[in-house]
């Protein structure tokens, strides 16, 4: 054996697969196929920021130095397009990997963080902040955290108190900030040291009406309700009409529309009485979903988003 061959032999090493399994990532990254359809995207990014860290886990096993990678992220998109969903499952993903030491989420908005009045912000800011330590933290609509128009705004107290946690302590705490993609630039435009901090900015696509429809399926299924074929037909009209009204949020629409869908179902199941099978109770007709204000325009019990 030659000398090159023998220093190759006693290499250390760790075997990715065995880390890998061991990690339990892979069963993660599988719940999340199931529960989100679509977003290709998205679940390509959480995949390379996941082999990030198990790379970084592995090099450190080796003893090879490196800075710890900056997790902090923003997530952008529409309403319904999976931003929670996304960050509760990074947050597993990082607890995994040793990155976090719990791995709960803390999902908070402006109201939870920012006072009305002096002296106010600073210990509610802090209480969350100690909430969340050992996990992450969610700030939804962050862009509202800063409001330009008034000087005497005690929002920005609360991002100075996050910008110092975010930069001191972030072995212990990854902050993901989420909204509108739009709001989100001009809200990093306005604070310079915010965007220094987030090394991770992931964009979250509108759902199409086909993986709409989908969804749709599977909230149903996962309470034990179903479509008949002429009701799949006339929800995927329904879907084509309310994409193009205002204040569409994409699954949440969704969501609320079919409980308007079981609504109408109940109502329809009471005026027939008499006996009804287990196929009655669980079957969304046509009927159900053509009823709402979207087709009818009639200004009955239905929201525009029903």
């Amino acid at each position: 054996m030659t000398q090159d061959a023998a220093n190759i032999q006693q290499e250390p090493f760790l075997d990715f697969d065995t880390v890998l399994g061991e990690s339990k990532v892979m069963d993660i990254l599988a719940q999340l196929d199931r529960e989100l359809i679509g977003l290709k995207p998205v679940k390509t990014r959480i995949r390379e920021i996941a082999a990030l860290l198990l790379v970084d886990k592995m090099r450190k096993q080796l003893e090879l130095s490196s800075q710890t990678p900056s997790l902090h992220m923003s997530f952008t998109g529409n309403p319904g397009t999976g931003k929670t969903t996304v960050a509760m499952r990074m947050a597993e993903i990082l607890h995994r990997l040793g990155y976090v030491r719990k791995g709960h989420m803390v999902a908070v908005t402006r109201d939870d963080l920012v006072g009305q009045y002096i002296g106010h912000t600073a210990p509610k800011t802090k209480e969350v902040l100690k909430r969340a330590m050992g996990g992450v933290l969610f700030i939804d609509e962050a862009y509202y955290l800063y409001r330009e128009e008034n000087e005497r705004d005690y929002g920005q107290e609360t991002i100075e108190i996050l910008l110092q946690v975010m930069e001191n302590q972030r072995d212990d705490l990854v902050v993901i900030l989420a909204g509108y993609k739009d709001r989100m630039d001009r809200f990093f435009k306005s604070n310079p040291g915010m965007r220094s901090r987030i090394a991770h900015h992931i964009d979250f696509p509108d759902y199409t009406a086909d993986e709409l429809l989908l969804i749709a399926e599977l909230m149903l299924a996962e309470q034990h309700y179903r479509l008949s074929q002429e009701a799949r037909e006339a929800f995927r009209s329904y879907l084509d009409r309310r994409m193009a009204m205002p204040n569409f949020a994409n699954a949440r629409s969704v969501r609320n529309a079919l409980d308007r869908a079981r609504l109408r179902q109940a109502n329809r199941l009471f005026a027939k009485g008499g006996r009804l099978t287990k196929d009655d109770l669980m079957t969304i007709e046509a009927e159900d979903i053509l009823a709402s204000r979207v087709f009818t325009g009639l200004p009955d019990q239905d929201h525009v988003s029903a």
